[in-house]
């Protein structure tokens, strides 16, 4: 397995790759690297030949107050996991190497609509910058395919809404998310947890899990059952940041004909900011 640090270096070896006939499949991560990316990695060897993993922690997507500078930054671990896993090539840039000219006169890519909600609306910017980032690496890449977590699944529907406005004819893949044994989704936060906020951390997903089976037995005041998941994070000593009660294709809030519905929350422990969310 190669590392390349270089847009130039990363287009040659595509290049070399295409010319060869291959599939091109593409991991994007921010490293510091789980199970969960592996699995990524894992389903790209079944859909394709060569498969490109990048590292980069992307600053346009971060806010003021958010935890860029904390960000762990692990390449070492990282290729060894990836290297053991078929990984064919880890693209890990610099910031300078992705934004030469800063980020304040960097050209944007906004989806509308669906970043209205959920992370959007408590993450202002947020998806500009995945939505940026994410065109600018499949332009450098050019994958056939494409595979991101369905952990991050306002991610996934911002992604896939792009590609499809922006006629990339690239092949978007989710994969579903990999948990502990307690339930908790893996995640590169979870090492900010304490011994102590990592035994309560479960409860974020059973709180999940039992919203969800209200709904499935035929409860539909989806205003009181997000009120009673609410008082539940807080008795657990979770911060709410937010948890709704969705349409699975559009993301909009939920009604009582909804067909598809998906729960999404994100609180925080202590300092520590935990996503989820739950198909119905």
């Amino acid at each position: 397995m190669n590392t390349v640090h270089t847009i130039e270096a990363l287009r040659n070896a595509v290049q070399q790759q295409k010319k060869n006939g291959k599939k091109i499949v593409f991991v994007p991560t921010m490293g510091n690297l789980h199970e969960g990316h592996i699995a990524l990695v894992t389903q790209g060897l079944n859909q394709g030949d060569f498969i490109i993993t990048s590292i980069f922690v992307n600053p346009l997507q971060f806010g003021a107050n958010e935890d860029l500078d904390a960000y762990p930054k692990t390449l070492k671990e990282d290729q060894e996991k990836l290297s053991a896993a078929g990984n064919h090539l880890v693209f890990a840039p610099s910031a300078s190497e992705i934004y030469p000219k800063g980020m304040d006169d960097q050209s944007k890519v906004i989806v509308p609509n669906i970043t209205d909600f959920h992370c959007g609306e408590s993450r202002p910017g947020h998806f500009t910058g995945v939505s940026t980032v994410v065109t600018m690496l499949f332009n450098m890449v050019q994958p056939d395919i494409a595979i991101f977590g369905e952990k991050d699944f306002q991610q996934l529907a911002v992604i896939r809404k792009m590609v499809k406005d922006l006629f990339m004819p690239i092949k978007i893949i989710g994969v579903p998310t990999v948990r502990e044994n307690d339930g908790l989704a893996k995640s590169s936060r979870n090492g900010y947890l304490s011994s102590e906020e990592r035994a309560i951390a479960p409860k974020f997903r059973q709180i999940l899990n039992e919203t969800a089976q209200k709904i499935r037995t035929g409860q539909h005041d989806f205003t009181a059952l997000t009120e009673e998941a609410q008082a539940q994070l807080s008795i657990n000593q979770f911060k709410n940041d937010y948890f709704n009660i969705a349409d699975s294709e559009t993301l909009k809030p939920a009604n009582e004909h909804t067909q598809s519905i998906i729960i999404l929350a994100a609180a925080f422990l202590g300092t520590t900011r935990l996503i989820d969310n739950i198909t119905i």
